[in-house]
């Protein structure tokens, strides 16, 4: 028999920043629990992987269809559970008030918890579980106080604390999850002492083939890859400028940016303002294979954030055994070790982004091979996939024991 019958909530899915979601959700799936899929919006780019392919076939959209749908959720629940309806529409009212953003919005995540509060009573769902702390958590709120089974999420990052209402959704869940011991340590600052308790860290995790793959040499060409969304908050901008930078030193070195997003414009127009078209390369989207070669054909993954959690390349990187070179920021300092996994900078300081990088460049092979074994080693510990979905297993089942107690 099942341990659990679990429903996850996530505003967008599958898209291709969130494999780690679906590594968490198939961890669980192997332990017994079964998982409802459900999606508040969809993922228009072309997915690259087939396993998100095939994630799209298995997850419910609360939004598909439109406006009707969500109306007809909202209607049929106040005529089948008026008393709930009209609490949890008080409980809307109360969040839109202490947001930043209007009540139509609000209303919208109302409709929505209206539409998914069936399908999980379909599946049998002990447990719902969000992940960001954002919308998707306020509607596994408003779902619960419309009789939906007990909820918790996962916040990943410093911003959804400033989404608003993050003190009454802790207060409200049977738990909430941090990724590392900053984003607890942050969490604690925004909730009373007395829910301390609640907050959980659970590591984003690893698929073995990450974590047991064979190593593979150090390349001796002069290649540094850095994986992530274009975007401000990643720091590309500043490794540009630090690539001019070394090139007016006389370093050359190829430096390539695999990902894609909203600044690559201005990137593309940095890089053509240096003339550093013959040193940088921009990829657009990559598959999880392609993003692998990468990481394995450079001397290192350089990653100059000035805003993260605990970005999950970072971990592959760290498996693949090439070593990382990235910011003091939120949880990273948990993971990279300077000098001895790779180095660590302050954000935004474009000198000791230049120093680290040609450190980097100055090391053998054999060097850089020694820092990779210890990584792999480091993220071995912290960041096995099954290893975390365990813990996530036994809070599921401890929040339904709870709840066949309060029954």
């Amino acid at each position: 028999m099942n341990q659990s019958r679990v429903a996850y909530l996530i505003n967008q899915y599958p898209m291709i920043s969130h494999s780690f979601i679906r590594r968490e959700i198939n961890a669980l799936e192997r332990q017994g629990v079964d998982i409802l899929r459900i999606s508040l919006n969809g993922w228009d780019a072309p997915l690259m992987n087939e396993e998100d392919r095939e994630e799209r076939k298995l997850t419910h959209y609360a939004s598909q269809g439109g406006a009707f749908p969500l109306l007809g959720a909202m209607l049929r629940m106040l005529v089948t559970r008026p008393g709930h309806f009209l609490s949890t529409l008080a409980l809307t009212l109360s969040m839109a008030r202490n947001s930043e953003r209007s009540l139509p919005y609000h209303l919208a995540y109302l409709a929505e918890a209206c539409r998914i509060v069936p399908w999980m009573e379909s599946f049998g769902a002990t447990h719902l579980h969000a992940h960001f702390g954002t919308n998707s958590a306020e509607i596994a709120m408003l779902a619960n106080a419309l009789g939906g089974p007990p909820y918790s999420f996962t916040l990943h990052g410093q911003n959804e604390l400033l989404f608003g209402g993050f003190a009454e959704k802790s207060r409200r869940a049977a738990f909430v999850v941090a990724i590392s011991s900053y984003g607890r340590s942050q969490m604690f600052r925004r909730i009373r002492h007395e829910l301390w308790q609640k907050i959980k860290v659970v590591h984003c995790g690893l698929e073995a083939s990450y974590l047991d793959s064979e190593p593979a040499p150090v390349p001796a060409d002069m290649r540094v890859v850095c994986v992530g969304r274009l975007c401000e908050a990643k720091g590309q901008l500043l490794l540009i400028e630090a690539v001019q930078r070394l090139a007016q030193k006389g370093i050359r070195f190829e430096l390539v940016l695999a990902g894609d997003g909203e600044m690559r414009a201005d990137l593309e127009a940095l890089i053509a303002r240096y003339r550093l078209e013959g040193q940088v390369r921009i990829t657009g989207w990559l598959s999880a294979a392609q993003v692998r070669d990468q990481i394995l054909e450079a001397r290192g993954m350089i990653l100059p954030s000035f805003s993260e959690g605990l970005p999950v390349v970072i971990m592959e990187a760290m498996a693949l055994r090439r070593p990382v070179l990235s910011t003091y920021v939120a949880g990273i300092p948990e993971l990279v070790q300077p000098g001895k996994t790779g180095w660590l900078f302050p954000p935004g300081s474009l000198d000791d982004l230049v120093e680290a990088i040609e450190d980097l460049l100055s090391k053998s092979p054999e060097e850089l091979q020694r820092m990779g074994d210890a990584a792999h080693l480091r993220v071995l510990e912290r960041h096995s996939v099954d290893t975390e979905a365990a813990k996530l297993a036994k809070l599921f089942r401890e929040s339904r024991r709870e709840q066949a107690v309060v029954a």
